[in-house]
C-alpha cells in the first residue's frame, strides 16, 4: 500500500509539474510573439513622383507603370543581403565603367544595367551570357572581344564595357530613345523592333512585353534609385563598408607565357591573386603566337 501511494504522488507530482512548465512555456511563447508582433515591421515604400532613366522621363501616372516599379523596389529593398552587397561592388566598379560611359557618349544611367545584368560578379547565365555586361559569344565577338579557350574578354571589365558602348550606340541609332535601347539589351534590336512593328507603339511603356523584358527597365531604376538615396530604403553604409576600387598597375605582354604561376611569382604576386583582375585569362598559360598586346594587371596586395 505504501509502495503504492508513493508511485501514485510521485505520478501526481510529475504532471503536475508538467502542467506548471507547460503553462509556463505557453506563457513565454505568447511574451515572445507579442515582443516580435510589437516591433516586427514591413512597411510600403514611397514612390517617387518623378522618376527618369538617362534623362528619360518614367510615366509614372501610368498604373501599370507605377505598380511595375513598386515591384521591383520592394523585391530589391527586402532582398536586403543582396542589395547591400550590390551597393558595396558598386562602389569599386562605377568609377571606372562611368568614365568609358562618358568618353563613349552613353548616358550614365547604364552603370545600373551593368548592376541589374550580373552583380559585378562573372557568372554565365543558363544561355552562356558570359561577364559583368553578360555577353553572348557571338555578340562579344560582333563588338571586337578576343574569345577563344584561352581567353575570353568577356571578363576583362573595361574591354566588355567598351564593347557594351559599340552595342549600346548602335541601338540608339536604330530606336533614337536609350529607354528602348536598354530594353533592347536585353530581348535584342531585332526583337524588340519586331515588336514595335507590331504593336505600333515605340515606347517601353507601351509595349506588351515578356515578363523578363516586362521588369527589366523597373530593375533598373529600383537599383538606380536604391543605390542614388540608400538610406531612404534602410541602407545605412559607412564610407569604411564599400568596396574600393582596386590599386594595380599594368604590364603589356605581347608573346605567350607558357606558365601563368611563374608569371605570377615574377611579379610579386601569387596566380589567384594573377586571376583576381584577369579572370579572361581562361586556362593556366597565355598562348599568343599573333604577338597580339596583351595588359595584364598586377594588384597591388595592401588592403585599400
Amino acid at each position: 500500500m505504501k509502495n503504492f501511494l508513493a508511485i501514485s504522488f510521485s505520478v501526481f507530482s510529475l504532471i503536475l509539474v508538467s502542467l506548471l512548465f507547460f503553462r509556463s512555456t505557453k506563457k513565454d511563447d505568447e511574451i515572445r510573439m507579442k515582443e516580435f508582433q510589437d516591433n516586427y515591421a514591413i512597411y510600403a515604400l514611397d514612390l517617387p513622383e518623378e522618376l527618369t532613366f538617362a534623362g528619360e522621363p518614367v510615366p509614372m501616372v501610368l498604373i501599370d507603370v507605377k505598380e511595375r516599379f513598386d515591384r521591383e523596389l520592394l523585391v530589391n529593398t527586402y532582398w536586403q543581403s543582396q542589395t547591400l552587397l550590390l551597393i558595396k561592388r558598386a562602389s569599386r566598379w562605377f568609377p571606372l565603367i562611368d568614365s568609358i560611359l562618358l568618353a563613349n557618349d552613353i548616358p550614365k544611367d547604364f552603370k545600373y544595367l551593368a548592376l541589374a545584368e550580373s552583380g559585378f560578379m562573372n557568372v554565365v547565365s543558363p544561355s552562356g551570357a558570359a561577364g559583368y555586361w553578360q555577353f553572348l559569344k557571338r555578340t562579344g565577338i560582333e563588338y571586337d572581344l578576343k574569345i577563344n579557350e584561352n581567353i575570353d574578354q568577356r571578363y576583362d571589365v573595361e574591354l566588355s564595357t567598351v564593347a557594351a558602348t559599340k552595342y549600346l550606340n548602335k541601338a540608339h541609332k536604330e530606336f533614337s530613345n536609350w529607354t528602348m535601347t536598354a530594353a533592347s539589351y536585353n530581348m535584342g534590336v531585332d526583337g524588340l523592333k519586331k515588336l514595335v512593328n507590331s504593336q505600333k507603339v515605340n515606347s517601353y511603356y507601351e509595349l506588351l512585353l515578356s515578363n523578363e523584358t516586362s521588369r527589366y527597365i523597373f530593375r533598373i531604376l529600383a537599383l538606380k534609385q536604391i543605390c542614388e538615396h540608400p538610406e531612404s530604403y534602410g541602407f545605412h553604409l559607412r564610407q569604411r563598408d564599400l568596396y574600393k576600387p582596386y590599386s594595380y598597375s599594368s604590364i603589356k605582354v605581347d608573346s605567350s607565357i607558357m606558365n601563368l604561376s611563374d608569371f605570377s611569382i615574377r611579379n610579386n604576386i601569387n596566380y589567384k591573386e594573377l586571376k583576381l583582375l584577369n579572370p579572361w585569362l581562361r586556362q593556366t598559360e597565355l598562348l599568343n603566337p599573333e604577338g597580339i598586346v596583351f595588359n595584364i594587371k598586377i594588384v597591388n596586395k595592401l588592403s585599400n
